[in-house]
């Protein structure tokens, strides 16, 4: 099919639920997008934080391949060894627990909300506090969640129980908890809320605060997690343990898979038959998972994610000083955000032009999430490109 096929194609027989870029893209590598004619473009966004080890990474297209000619599918009533190996993997690299698996970010966030009204059913306990400005998936129960109206309205009535709280605020967080909450969720660093990073004083009196009073403390690592911070998940920049977490996009290399991760002391709160996923932990997004893990360890791309994401921030904030457009950077690892005081729409319009792929959320944050595997030599072209977008907007 020839370009202008395809794009009708789509007006004709795709639901219209996403702004597209018309970007036609056929191959993948690394931190590199080729279109179908050819054009290469650095992906600075890949997959909305899914391919954190790049595109096609060899040990995960290598897990695929030797998979995949042997078992695709299997129930959850029988067992197979690469949901065994996976499961492990995850505890070793986390806390002690147990894992849930699923296929999304939002399927692993209704499992949260889920386990979290079983955990507090003898007690009448059901609310669970969020924030605003963040964002847990477009489920019902995870849309609830959500602290952000506009993707809410037109959806209701949505679950009750979750009274939203600005984010890195003790104080409303403390005027919220009543004999009806059962748990605080957020994300360490949020997002498409605008990419803010939780205080770090602020996570460990949350910790602190769920203790005192029974409370789950549930950490959305759906972005963060797998690396994107610098730490294989975010909740160790904190010195503390979530009692849940939930993960999704980056753990399968390409491949959908979401988890929910529970400590140990409160696993058998679900019992057979309380939750389930068909294709959840199939033998080839285990399989995809493992080599995602294998991916970060053999190329150091934990240490890689941290130097880049130090020498991005401090280009980034020499920028700042030389163009009045940029309010702001802040992010934690390769998880980057640049706070505009003008719209962001023409700067990644103006990058996608010039070979650049990047996000704008909120209206006016830029976010920057290359690969783990991002070289100084990469980063230093995305920032010349951005760069020319920043003088372009200001003239």
């Amino acid at each position: 099919m020839k370009k202008t096929e395809i794009l009708k194609s789509y007006d004709k027989y795709i639901l219209s639920t996403y702004a597209r870029t018309p970007g036609v893209f056929v191959k993948g590598k690394g931190m590199e997008l080729i279109d179908m004619d050819g054009k290469k473009y650095l992906d600075f966004f890949p997959g909305w934080g899914v391919n954190n080890v790049g595109h096609c990474h060899p040990k995960v297209m290598a897990a695929v391949r030797d998979q995949i000619s042997k078992l695709i599918h299997i129930p959850n009533n029988f067992y197979h060894p690469n949901q065994a190996k996976l499961a492990k993997e995850i505890i070793r690299c986390s806390f002690p627990g147990k894992v849930f698996f699923c296929n999304s970010g939002t399927e692993a966030c209704e499992a949260a909300i889920k386990f979290s009204r079983m955990y507090g059913k003898n007690s009448g306990r059901f609310e669970i506090i969020t924030m605003k400005n963040s964002f847990h998936g477009r489920t019902l129960g995870s849309l609830a969640a959500t602290g952000q109206k506009k993707y809410q309205e037109g959806f209701g009535p949505l679950p009750e129980g979750f009274p939203c709280v600005p984010f890195n605020d003790l104080n409303a967080l403390n005027a919220a908890i009543n004999d009806k909450t059962v748990a605080i969720m957020l994300e360490p660093v949020q997002g498409e809320g605008g990419v803010n990073v939780a205080d770090k004083n602020y996570v460990i009196q949350i910790r602190e605060l769920c203790d005192q009073k029974d409370l789950l403390m549930i950490f959305d690592e759906v972005q963060t997690g797998m690396g994107r911070t610098g730490t294989m998940f975010a909740f160790e920049h904190y010195n503390i343990r979530p009692d849940l977490m939930f993960l999704a996009k980056a753990l399968g290399g390409g491949l959908p898979i979401g988890a929910l991760v529970v400590k140990e002391s409160i696993a058998s709160t679900f019992q057979p038959g309380m939750h389930a996923s068909t294709f959840g932990g199939s033998p080839l997004v285990c399989k995809a998972a493992l080599g995602t893990f294998k991916a970060i360890a053999s190329n150091h791309m934990l240490k890689n994610a941290k130097a880049m994401g130090s020498y991005i921030l401090d280009e980034l904030k020499k920028l700042k000083n030389k163009y009045y457009c940029i309010e702001d950077v802040r992010g934690l690892g390769l998880m980057i955000g640049i706070e505009l005081n003008i719209e962001g729409k023409g700067i990644t319009e103006d990058c996608f032009e010039n070979g650049l792929i990047i996000n704008c959320t909120q209206g006016n944050v830029l976010r920057l999430m290359p690969a783990l595997t991002v070289t100084r030599k990469q980063a230093k072209k995305a920032l010349l490109i951005l760069e020319k977008a920043f003088q372009k907007a200001i003239k």
